[in-house]
């Protein structure tokens, strides 16, 4: 069984970076939403694809499931003490 820190990618991470060579504003959206990655992602995109595509490796690795654990948009630590 591999360690938490190990560099393995899950199976949708995978699938992602598949999608994100072809479109990588569709990649960007199927991990995050629609927000504020979509939309840079999109400008990125308009000025030529290797910087949208760069950007989207980057989401899909800083969003893996294997590199953080823990839901992106979890509850704070600090609002349990009040």
């Amino acid at each position: 069984m591999p360690s938490g820190n190990s560099a393995m990618s899950t199976m949708s991470d995978i699938v992602l970076y598949i999608i994100a060579i072809f479109l990588p504003p569709l990649a960007v959206f199927a991990r995050t939403g629609c927000g504020a990655d979509v939309l840079i992602n999109i400008l990125l995109w308009f000025f030529g694809w290797i910087p949208g595509t760069i950007h989207a490796f980057y989401i899909i690795w800083k969003t893996s499931p294997e590199r953080n654990p823990t839901p992106a948009y979890s509850t704070p630590a600090y609002s349990s003490r009040y």
